[in-house]
């Protein structure tokens, strides 16, 4: 099932759109009308630097460690007021997050054309290019990507992993494998904040669907009038983001305003997505952000989305659903995906095809 899944075409993907970075290097006077965003969809931005996301120490969320009762119940009000956080101390070496960095940035490099090798296919989101465009006439990111399936590692289409650079492969291979034991030590943590059984989250995560973005965002002359990616909540489960560099770009929305993210450095940041949230049955709610781009720089980050394994259906879990009744359908994993593959971004629509009331 998990095969025919990761590798069938049919699931839907992205139609075809010009390359930005190729389009941002001919040093266009103006951007091309259909990356151009309206005023009023861009919307209003905090202007204090007194807000942030909490940070949460890892090794503090550990049982035996002195701090962890009020670790974990700072994790649980992270994920149940912002759903969003920035996770430091989470064991993965600054060298190592160096090498994916590096590798990422050659990758992106790149001569178009070798690039191209690794394009997405009809009807397919997997490989190089953009995702979420489902029509002619819809607004563009200002953005490209490299979309890769890297969990379970035994469904992994090598035809869409980059030889060059010739480490590549290797840097994501281990790179996968250190986000699965945060992923699942996050969500044994979520379970005891939620007064589950530990492991009821993460048994419905292992063996679960990982899928990493490769993020690049060139610079812009008209930055402040277009998009680097479009408002959304992620469909998935959780998501954990590394900044690859120092230009910072993610905003989350809080209050019906834009909150600029300044990311610790080494930490990744986490966030709820719409798996958990309906999962949840609402206690943990998924947040809108977006990215913008920058006039000068070029920005670059990967984002890595966990869903569960196939077997498990996507739906409030039964121990939180019994009291107040669930707030979310259930559905089955193979028409969950479909939907999020077809879909465009578009804030917490999909979400909203989900609910069973005003959550």
């Amino acid at each position: 099932m998990e095969s025919e899944v990761l590798h069938r075409g049919d699931l839907g993907g992205s139609l075809p759109v010009e390359n930005v970075q190729a389009l941002a290097s001919k040093g266009l006077k103006e951007v091309p009308p259909r990356y151009l965003r309206a005023a009023s969809e861009l919307g209003e931005v905090f202007e204090t630097e007194s807000l942030e996301i909490p940070v949460i120490d890892m090794i503090k969320l550990a049982e035996d460690h002195p701090d962890h009762s009020d670790e974990i119940e700072k994790f649980h009000l992270a994920c149940k007021e912002w759903g969003f956080l920035q996770l430091i101390n989470h064991g993965i070496p600054e060298e190592f997050i160096h090498q994916v960095k590096t590798d990422t940035e050659e990758f992106f490099k790149l001569p178009l054309e070798e690039k191209k090798s690794y394009a997405q296919l009809p009807n397919s989101i997997e490989g190089y290019g953009q995702a979420f465009v489902v029509s002619e006439d819809q607004k563009l990111d200002w953005g490209d990507m490299l979309f890769l399936f890297g969990q379970p590692a035994s469904q992994r289409n090598l035809r869409f992993w980059p030889k060059n650079p010739a480490s590549f492969r290797a840097t994501l291979d281990s790179y996968s494998s250190e986000l699965v034991r945060i992923l699942l030590f996050l969500l044994r943590a979520m379970a005891k904040n939620l007064g589950l059984s530990p492991d009821v989250l993460a048994s419905m995560f292992e063996e679960g669907i990982q899928a990493i973005r490769l993020n690049y965002y060139p610079p812009c002359k008209q930055a402040n009038e277009v998009m680097g990616l479009t408002p959304h909540s992620d469909a998935t489960g959780l998501t954990l983001l590394t900044q690859l560099n120092d230009v910072d770009g993610l905003q989350i929305k809080k209050s019906d305003k834009w909150l600029p993210i300044k990311t610790v450095p080494g930490a990744f940041i986490v966030n709820v997505g719409d798996v958990i949230e309906i999962m949840s049955n609402g206690q943990y709610k998924s947040i809108e952000h977006r990215a913008v781009v920058n006039p000068e720089k070029e920005r670059l980050s990967i984002a890595a989305f966990h869903n569960p394994n196939m077997q498990a259906k996507i739906g409030p879990l039964p121990d939180l659903a019994g009291k107040s009744g669930a707030l979310y359908k259930t559905s089955n994993h193979d028409d969950y995906l479909r939907k999020i593959v077809t879909s465009k971004l578009d804030g917490k629509s999909l979400l909203d095809q989900f609910r069973l009331s005003d959550v």
